[in-house]
């Protein structure tokens, strides 16, 4: 038995079996690429679900968590410390708003959002209490928690799972009429929406989508909850996917590339009027704001900012769908691309129960490329965004070189 299977043979017999991972185990990442144990070297189109834009183990990220590590990580919220206000003030005037409630991971910050959305429509709306509804697109996915397999319309999400949580409704995604109509009942407080749906395939709405949405829950009086934790932090060619349009959010969560993928960070971001609806001792995390990922956080998004990691994301993805579109031109296996910037997925000709959009994620496997299917034939592609031009060319003929050579 080699090192791979020693590996995941301990892990299916020691560890809970809620993930079916390729049967890959990596070691060691650096910029773009990951070495599995035997040494084999891969180039991630992953990012770990976009956890780390800046590529794994960006050197000033791992040397702002070294630094700040040996000095005081955690101190909990029952004090201040040195490192949380500047950070809270770097963080809000970087993106434009009062406040932000610092937590830890993502989902944790769309359990904030709704928890913001409720108090405010008690206090500010006047929604009778108990009363209070948040509408979700379908296709939705934000995590795993009770509440958030509550707004799920997968099987697979939420069931066996229940009782669930109540006062969620589901609306179709990128449907203005249905949010329109929705939005009449006035016990609903907010709408919170992906601005590109990640984890449903990479589902990008039509253009004015956003804007509207904004219109709508103005003319509301609703929050508009924008769920980026997988599009922001510069995934999409903008610092947020909302940036695309006029289409500010009342709320805005934050996650995963935050940090660079370092540590887990979370953060929701809000104007006073909202924010301050929650008082001491009605939400928190004991390592929510901690020292440690103030650090790492502020340095992730640094680097984002100057090494100009949107516009990176922004022209390299316009080639990499024209590479996709030119593969698409010559092989009837793959039907499509869609996406923005560096976040997008192919659909393969095949049904959604069929084996082989894994079978192919296996061979890109074998030919140095890491990815993942998701929703059964739809493959993710989200490479670190210090992807080089020159790289991504590499990736392209690779994907292309097991396209061709694939065998169903």
């Amino acid at each position: 038995m080699g090192k791979t299977e020693q590996f995941i043979e301990t892990e299916e017999k020691y560890g809970a079996h809620n993930y079916h991972p390729l049967p890959v185990v990596l070691s060691k990442g650096k910029g773009v690429r990951v070495w599995d144990v035997d040494g084999k070297e891969y180039f991630d189109f992953l990012s770990a679900y976009s956890a780390v834009n800046q590529g794994h183990c960006h050197p000033k990220i791992i040397e702002a968590l070294n630094e700040q590590a040996s000095i005081l990580t955690l101190t909990s919220r029952a004090f201040h410390n040195n490192i949380l206000g500047e950070y809270e003030r770097f963080i809000t005037e970087l993106f434009g708003y009062d406040k932000v409630l610092p937590m830890n991971t993502g989902v944790e910050g769309g359990e904030t959002a709704n928890k913001l959305a409720r108090k405010w429509g008690y206090m500010n709306k006047g929604i009778p209490e108990n009363q209070a509804k948040i509408i979700f697109a379908k296709g939705n996915f934000w995590g795993r928690t009770l509440a958030a397999i509550s707004s799920s319309d997968d099987p697979v999400s939420y069931e066996g799972f229940g009782p669930y949580m109540p006062g969620y409704e589901l609306i179709p995604y990128n449907d203005l009429d249905a949010l329109a109509e929705a939005l009449k009942d006035p016990n609903v407080a907010a709408f919170m929406v992906e601005p590109i749906q990640g984890e449903a395939g990479v589902v990008v709405p039509h253009e004015g989508y956003l804007k509207g949405v904004r219109d709508l829950c103005t003319a509301n009086n609703v929050l508009f909850i924008a769920d980026e934790v997988q599009t922001g932090i510069a995934r999409t060619g903008k610092m947020l996917a909302t940036d695309y349009e006029d289409a500010r959010p009342d709320i805005v969560i934050l996650g995963k590339a935050i940090s660079g993928g370092v540590f887990p960070v979370s953060a929701v971001l809000a104007d006073d009027e909202i924010m301050l609806c929650i008082k001491p001792g009605e939400h928190g995390s004991t390592f929510g704001g901690n020292p440690l990922a103030c650090a790492v956080a502020r340095k992730a998004l640094e680097v984002i900012i100057e090494e100009d990691l949107a516009n990176n994301a922004y022209v390299l993805g316009e080639k990499f769908r024209e590479g996709m579109n030119n593969i698409i031109s010559k092989y009837d296996l793959v039907t499509m691309v869609r996406g923005r910037g560096l976040l997008n997925a192919i659909i393969i000709n095949d049904s959604p129960d069929s084996s082989t959009a894994w079978d192919l994620c296996m061979a890109l496997k074998e030919n140095g490329l890491l990815a993942k299917p998701t929703h059964g034939n739809i493959i993710r592609f989200a490479p670190p965004l210090v992807i080089t031009e020159d790289e991504l060319n590499t990736c392209i003929d690779i994907i292309e070189k097991t396209i061709k050579e694939f065998k169903k």
